[in-house]
């Protein structure tokens, strides 16, 4: 598996990517709760990536990868590997422009977004839930196929994707008085907060920008602190997008952006996400509830603040919800 030469999308890589990828998304909506407005002692405002095509964020950038690709090489296929979202939204955009997606996921991904790869056309080749297995799988598709890699997050077109999402989420917040003081998303790899960091890096510097971690694969907040990457191999966590960490290109905007990584723990996040579907009616899966299960572990950090979280998914195997096994 080769990667290719790091490049650092730029604020007209978003711009281009936004055009780009507008006919094969969503503007997801923004909502509000004031229930969990005074239970939080902040204003959250949040942006519904888990209403969006494909069930998730990830469709942003794997649709930039996909419809940028020539079609000479696009003839090829693309492939990934992923835990699940990246997986089914590459094979969503791959099937919208009508070329093959082969991706590596583990074994142990949710049923149901396994049964949504292959529902969008994807070949599915199985893994151990470990990154080294994962990439050295992957080595093995990607030899046979020859299809064009676009990683799960540590690629500049899929970065440039995600950071269209925050730039919606700015311009819908105009419908609630102005721009947020705070924006959180969780973090694994670093797509989304990488996009989100080089949107707002221009057109809202002020905008603080906050990850969310679950305390169990907190190799993000530890690479934060120490200055550079600390990389587990297969931690064990209920958010299971996030269980990979960060790499070189993801690394360059959270060393640069991001004002504080923020942690909590497994039944943190369960009760989040039980609470997010009992008072705001939506479904959302356990890596989406982490910003919320921070911002109520940290009122002081929040408390009178404007808070713009991007709920990032809400593909969930409805037969196995954690606070089922409770």
């Amino acid at each position: 598996m080769t990667d290719r030469p790091m490049y650092i999308p730029t604020f007209e890589d978003m711009l281009a990517a936004h055009d780009r990828v507008r006919p094969h998304i969503h503007r997801t909506p923004v909502l509000t709760s004031s229930h969990l407005n005074a239970l939080a002692g902040c204003e959250m405002f949040f942006k519904c990536e888990n209403l969006q095509k494909a069930g998730a964020f990830k469709v942003r950038g794997a649709s930039n990868a996909v419809f940028g690709l020539s079609d000479e090489q696009a003839s090829k296929g693309v492939a990934t590997h992923s835990s699940g979202n990246h997986a089914l939204s590459l094979a969503y955009a791959a099937g919208q422009r009508g070329i093959p997606c082969n991706v590596v996921m583990p074994h142990t991904a949710p049923q149901a977004k396994k049964d949504a790869v292959r529902g969008y056309g994807g070949i599915i080749t199985e893994c151990e839930p470990s990154t080294t297995s994962r990439e050295a799988v992957f080595a093995e598709v990607q030899a046979k196929t020859g299809s064009d890699f676009v990683h799960p997050y540590n690629d500049p077109r899929v970065i440039a994707g995600q950071g269209t999402c925050s730039r919606e989420l700015l311009e819908q917040m105009e419908d609630f008085g102005g721009a947020p003081d705070i924006v959180m998303a969780p973090i694994g790899g670093g797509g989304m907060i990488s996009g989100t960091c080089l949107t707002l890096s221009n057109l809202a510097p002020e905008v603080k920008i906050i990850a969310a971690e679950p305390e169990q694969a907190d190799d993000a907040a530890r690479s934060f602190r120490a200055g550079y990457i600390i990389a587990d191999d297969a931690p064990e966590t209920v958010a299971d997008g996030l269980k990979v960490p960060l790499k070189d290109l993801t690394w360059q905007f959270v060393s640069k952006h991001v004002s504080d990584i923020l942690t909590a723990s497994e039944q943190e996040i369960i009760d989040a996400m039980l609470l997010t579907w009992k008072r705001m009616k939506i479904v959302i899966e356990p890596s989406s509830a982490v910003p919320l299960a921070t911002i109520l572990k940290n009122p002081d950090v929040f408390a009178g603040k404007r808070v713009g979280v991007i709920l990032t998914g809400g593909n969930v195997d409805l037969m196995r919800l954690p606070w089922m096994a409770q």
